[in-house]
């Protein structure tokens, strides 16, 4: 149904539990190298449970390899830094969502590069700077599943 691109995870546990949203939204997810941990860890497998095995997984070398390999379709990227609001695109089926390292979020360039693309999750205005990776996206990929259904 949808994407999830993970560009250098950095945290086992965020990706099991990313793992576990797309099975349940029927979703795939793709991490871009490199990763923070082997996809034998432990907490990978323990934040996925048992359903780890049956994720849609892919891995890939670059996100340039991503996109050559889905030419035709959309990609959103997910910022803290954007103006636009996961709220304001009409997302499609087969769209995908970028997210970057836990520790640092996509780089400038790629924001840059993608900015009619860069959305961001609203948040009130508070010493928190961001949201966890896996919080973020259960909270896009449930608004572009919502849209479709």
């Amino acid at each position: 149904m949808f994407h999830v691109v993970l560009l250098a995870p950095e945290i086992p546990h965020n990706t099991g539990s990313i793992g576990r949203l797309c099975l349940a939204t029927g979703s795939t997810l793709h991490l871009i190298k490199p990763l923070g941990f082997s996809l034998e860890d432990k907490q990978v497998r323990r934040a996925g449970l048992d359903y780890w095995k049956e994720v849609p997984l892919q891995v890939w070398d670059s996100l340039p390899a991503l996109r050559e390999a889905h030419l035709h379709s959309r990609f959103w990227f997910l910022s803290t830094k954007a103006s636009a609001s996961h709220w304001d695109p009409t997302f499609q089926e087969g769209d995908f969502f970028v997210f970057g390292p836990e520790s640092r979020g996509l780089p400038e360039s790629l924001l840059r590069e993608h900015s009619a693309q860069t959305l961001r999750i609203p948040m009130l205005e508070s010493s928190t700077r961001s949201l966890n990776v896996a919080t973020s996206a259960a909270i896009v990929l449930y608004e572009a599943w919502r849209q479709i259904r």
